[in-house]
């Protein structure tokens, strides 16, 4: 499945992360965000067989990092993934895919605080 994935969306997600990615981390500030990105990215290429688990670590500034997420891109890319997943899950084959892709919406809501393990 995640052959198909890579092929029909997977890739191109982690394109638009990446260079999401990029772009925070040459603005300095926003380096958290950029490196959240990239994780999301990896993610993207090869979702079946992992899951995304809140890190105990993360505090406070990751809660304000997130809420700054959110307002900036998180909205919009929680939308794209919705209506993405809404396209796939119109064809048989194409399920799985769409539930991959709500899968990803609360990581691309609030991606600081969170870690990508292998699901049990």
């Amino acid at each position: 499945m995640n052959l198909i994935w890579l092929v029909l969306s997977g890739f191109w997600l982690a394109v638009g992360y990446a260079v999401a990615g990029i772009v925070c981390c040459v603005l300095i500030v926003t380096i958290p965000w950029g490196l959240a990105s990239f994780r999301i990215a990896n993610y993207a290429l090869w979702p079946f067989g992992r899951t995304v688990v809140d890190r105990p670590s993360a505090g406070g500034a990751s809660l304000l990092g997130n809420v700054v997420w959110v307002v900036v891109a998180g909205i919009w890319l929680a939308i794209g993934h919705v209506v993405t997943g809404l396209a796939l899950c119109v064809t048989i084959i194409g399920i799985p895919l769409g539930i991959a892709n709500f899968k990803m919406v609360p990581v691309s809501l609030m991606p600081l605080g969170k870690e990508i393990v292998p699901a049990p």
